[in-house]
C-alpha cells in the first residue's frame, strides 16, 4: 500500500449502509416514488432506463416503511453482472427508493464517493467481492460481507487528484463513444434517405421473401468443406458480439474439431443476427469479416443470413434487420413461454423485403464503408485511452 494511505472496511467509512426495500409487483404503481433496481446500476454509471421506470405510491412507501434514497447516495448491486458493481445516484427530479438487492451507502467525509466508485471498477475490489460471494446458480454477496471489504483511503488532497485524473480519462472515452453513436445515427439516416421506410414500399420496388434472396442458416458442411480437424477458425460467443457490429472480426479462435458439432457455422460476409431476447431487441447484429481461414463458429443463438449479392447485399440486410419495425414485427412472433424467447427461423425466411436497384445498394455500401473506417479509427483511439485508464487504475489500486 502506498505511503500515507490507510485501509478501512466499508462499514467504517460509512454513516449509513443498508439494504433497499422488498418491493413486490403488487406494490408497484404507474407513478409516484421511483423504484431504482439492480438493472439501473451500471459498472460505475447510473442507467436511467427511462423507457421502463417502476414506481410505488406514497401510501405504499409509508405502509412498508421504505428507506428514501437521494442524489449523491451510492448504490451497490449485490447481484451479478458483476456482483458488487456500484454507481452514484444522480438528480432525476423525483423521490426514490431502491430494491432489496441493492445496498445503500452514505460515506463519511474521509472518502470521496467518486473515489469509491472508481475503486469498485478495480481488479482488487472485484477479487475481494468474488471471494465473498455465495450461491451456485446465481452469485450474490451479503451486506455483511460487503461491509467487511477493505477500501484504500489516501489523504483527501490525493483523492481529489486521483478522481480528477480518472474523470479526465473516462470523459475522453465517453466523448469518443458518443462519436460512435452519432456515426451510427448518420448511417441509419442515410439508409432511410436512400431507401425510405424499409417496411412500407412507397417507391414501388420489387418485394420478395428474405429466404428467396438469401440463405438462412446455410449448411455447416458447405461452409467448412475445405477444413481439416486441426485447422484454426474464428470463434464468436454471443456476449462478444457488440451491439450494431458492422464488419465485425471475432478476436477468439478455436480448433475446428472442437467446435464443428455444437456451434453455429458462418463465413466471411455473412450477417449474424441474435435470435434470442433480449439480445435481439438490443440490436446484436454483425457482418462477419476477416475470419481465420474464412470460417467462424459461434453461439447457437445466432441466425446466419448469407446474401446472393445479385438482388441484395449484406449492408442492406444489416440495416434492414435493425429497423425498429422489423424488430417489432419479429418480436410479435417470438416463441417460448418462459425464460429465453426466440425469433423463429421461419419468420426470418418468410419476412418480406423490398429490393432497391443493386446499383443503389452498392452506393449505400460505399457510404457505410467510409463511415466504418471513421468508426475504426475512433475505436482504436478509445482502446489507447482505455489502456491508459487501466494502467492508472492499476497504479492506484493494483
Amino acid at each position: 500500500m502506498k505511503e500515507g494511505w490507510e485501509r478501512k472496511k466499508i462499514k467504517d467509512i460509512s454513516v449509513l449502509i443498508a439494504d433497499g426495500d422488498w418491493i413486490e409487483s403488487k406494490h408497484q404503481s404507474d407513478e409516484g416514488i421511483r423504484l431504482i433496481q439492480t438493472g439501473n446500476i451500471g459498472n460505475g454509471v447510473f442507467k436511467a432506463k427511462e423507457d421502463k421506470p417502476h414506481y410505488i405510491s406514497e401510501y405504499t412507501f409509508d405502509e412498508l416503511g421504505c428507506t428514501e434514497i437521494f442524489s449523491g447516495d451510492c448504490l451497490v448491486s449485490r447481484l451479478p453482472e458483476p456482483v458488487g458493481r456500484a454507481c452514484l445516484i444522480p438528480e432525476i427530479g423525483c423521490r426514490m427508493i431502491t430494491a432489496v438487492d441493492c445496498s445503500i451507502i452514505r460515506f463519511k467525509e474521509i472518502i470521496l464517493p467518486k473515489l469509491f466508485i472508481y475503486y469498485t471498477q478495480s481488479a482488487t475490489y472485484n477479487r475481494d467481492v468474488n471471494n465473498l460471494t455465495t450461491g451456485t446458480t446465481r452469485k450474490r454477496i451479503s451486506r455483511k460481507n460487503l461491509e467487511s471489504i477493505l477500501i484504500p483511503i489516501p489523504p483527501l488532497s490525493e483523492q481529489e487528484r486521483i478522481v480528477e485524473e480518472l474523470d479526465c480519462l473516462s470523459g475522453v472515452i465517453e466523448k469518443k463513444k458518443q462519436q460512435l453513436k452519432e456515426l451510427d445515427a448518420l448511417a441509419q439516416s442515410i439508409f432511410y434517405e436512400m431507401f425510405g421506410n424499409p417496411v412500407e414500399n412507397d417507391r414501388g420496388w420489387e418485394v420478395k421473401k428474405l429466404g428467396d434472396v438469401a440463405i438462412i442458416n446455410p449448411s455447416k458442411k458447405e461452409t467448412s468443406k475445405n477444413l481439416c480437424d486441426t485447422d484454426i477458425v474464428s470463434f464468436l460467443p454471443m456476449e462478444d458480439l457488440p451491439i450494431k457490429a458492422c464488419y465485425y472480426h471475432p478476436y477468439q479462435t478455436r480448433i475446428y474439431s472442437e467446435v464443428q458439432s455444437s456451434y453455429t457455422c458462418f463465413a466471411d460476409n455473412d450477417v449474424l443476427m441474435a435470435k434470442v431476447t433480449p439480445c435481439f431487441e438490443n440490436g446484436k447484429v454483425g457482418i462477419a469479416s476477416n475470419l481465420t481461414n474464412g470460417v467462424g463458429y459461434g453461439s447457437s443463438e445466432f441466425i446466419v443470413i448469407r446474401t446472393n449479392n445479385i438482388e441484395v447485399i449484406k449492408e442492406y440486410i444489416y440495416f434492414f434487420i435493425q429497423d425498429k419495425l422489423f424488430i417489432e414485427n419479429a418480436s410479435a412472433q417470438l416463441t417460448g413461454t418462459s425464460g429465453l424467447r426466440r425469433v423463429p427461423r421461419q419468420y426470418v425466411e418468410n419476412c418480406k423485403i423490398k429490393l432497391p436497384p443493386l446499383s443503389l445498394q452498392q452506393q449505400f455500401a460505399k457510404k457505410i464503408e467510409s463511415i466504418e473506417k471513421q468508426k475504426e479509427l475512433i475505436r482504436k483511439s478509445i482502446g489507447k485511452v482505455e489502456m491508459l485508464f487501466n494502467s492508472r487504475m492499476d497504479y492506484y489500486f493494483g
